[in-house]
């Protein structure tokens, strides 16, 4: 059963699941596609093609699918695609993509605390967590289980990769590797996030496993080449962890933190 406030505004074309619940003053387009169970907030603005599954939980005030803040944008058609289970914390927006059938995307069970923005065509994963007034720019990747903390910015194309933990207050202008944990303006590198990782399920053994892998990546004097062909030499190729630490690596165009 649908639960909308007489004040909201609800476009007759929306596409709303099973037992939403609609809050006062909210606006929901035509082209929004809401899923069962989600519930939104007073004051929520959700336009342009966007996208939401079931179980999420939209605070007040925030603005889902607005045109991107990309001067080139003409008004291509383009998405905004949320998952399921997701918490999006007052005032936070996140925006439709800027290139054409291009979509901005949030995976399945993230907290977005309030005042994130998530610029187009960023590409975020599942169980992230971005504290409040996180600012992503645009065709920002953060990967699963990547936590980032408040008031950090994080330049146009950089990757955070899965299970890394970035600090708050921080700038991030190069890609993060996964498993890491790093901090500060200029941003530093600050060995394996073995608390985060411990929390996730990660034994000893892998947790061993990344420390060494770590050494060998930045502490061992090294260039980055010379570092993963030993990683690739020195660790077992079933190691899965260390396998995306070195694909993540070897995938960089920004150049990674060290």
């Amino acid at each position: 059963m649908l639960d909308i406030h007489q004040s909201a505004v609800v476009h007759p074309h929306a596409e709303l699941g099973r037992d939403v619940t609609v809050g006062p003053y909210a606006v929901i387009g035509p082209q929004a596609v809401i899923g069962d169970r989600t519930w939104i907030g007073a004051h929520v603005v959700i336009e342009g093609r966007t996208t939401l599954g079931c179980d999420n939980r939209i605070y007040h005030g925030a603005v889902l699918g607005a045109p991107p803040q990309d001067l080139k944008y003409r008004g291509e058609t383009t998405y905004l695609r949320i998952g399921d289970g997701n918490t999006i914390r007052e005032y936070a927006t996140l925006n439709l993509a800027c290139v054409e059938s291009e979509a901005t995307l949030l995976g399945d069970g993230c907290l977005l605390m309030a005042y994130v923005h998530v610029a187009h065509n960023c590409h975020i994963g599942n169980s992230v967590i971005m504290a409040n007034a996180v600012n992503l720019a645009g065709h920002v990747e953060v990967h699963d289980f990547a936590s980032i903390g408040g008031l950090t910015p994080v330049h146009q194309f950089v990757r955070i990769g899965s299970y890394a933990f970035v600090g708050g207050g921080s700038r991030v202008a190069k890609d993060v590797v996964p498993f890491v944990k790093a901090a500060g303006n200029p941003l530093e590198l600050a060995g394996v996030n073995s608390i985060g990782l411990e929390r996730r399920g990660f034994d000893d053994d892998r947790r061993a496993s990344l420390k060494r892998a770590y050494r060998v990546l930045f502490r061992s004097g090294l260039n980055v080449t010379q570092a993963v062909e030993r990683l690739k030499a020195e660790f077992d190729p079933r190691d899965e962890d260390v396998q995306i630490m070195i694909r993540f690596v070897e995938q960089s165009e920004r150049g990674i933190q060290t």
